[in-house]
């Protein structure tokens, strides 16, 4: 084989090669894709699970926690004090047997609650980050 031989025939495996056996082919202006259909029922199981999900991973700050008696009047009365201070800030109660937990906001970053953390200390000096599933953010 030639010194000239080898990089056309290198060109020819890497380029030319691989052009001709690609799973797409275009015809009229429309792609078609060849695939395994156990890979569309994948995305569609990731659809339906990503459907089910109750917003996107993210963080709150749990400002109250309580089990027993009176506790969820606890947890209402620390929700609307905490609404009165900072009315544009989501608050979620919510109860998991037998614990009431009052946590604010919708974080997309650890960051982002902490900086709030920090300035919400005075008034609740307990309060802490959690991992939470949040709502989606509101773009304008």
């Amino acid at each position: 084989m030639t010194a000239l031989m080898k990089p056309a025939l290198i060109l020819m495996l890497t380029w030319l090669f691989p052009a001709l056996l690609m799973a797409q082919k275009s015809v009229d202006g429309k792609v078609t894709v060849y695939q395994d259909p156990a890979i569309a029922q994948l995305v569609q199981k990731h659809i339906r699970v990503n459907e089910e999900k109750d917003g996107i991973p993210g963080y709150r700050i749990q400002i109250f926690f309580d089990s027993g008696s009176n506790s969820k009047t606890k947890a209402t009365v620390v929700c609307e004090g905490f609404r009165r201070l900072y009315p544009t800030v989501g608050i979620y109660l919510n109860f998991v047997s037998p614990n009431y937990k009052v946590r604010i906001g919708d974080f997309r970053t650890r960051l982002d609650a902490f900086r709030f953390l920090q300035e919400i200390e005075p008034n609740y000096p307990n309060a802490y980050i959690v991992p939470d599933q949040i709502n989606l953010p509101v773009i304008d």
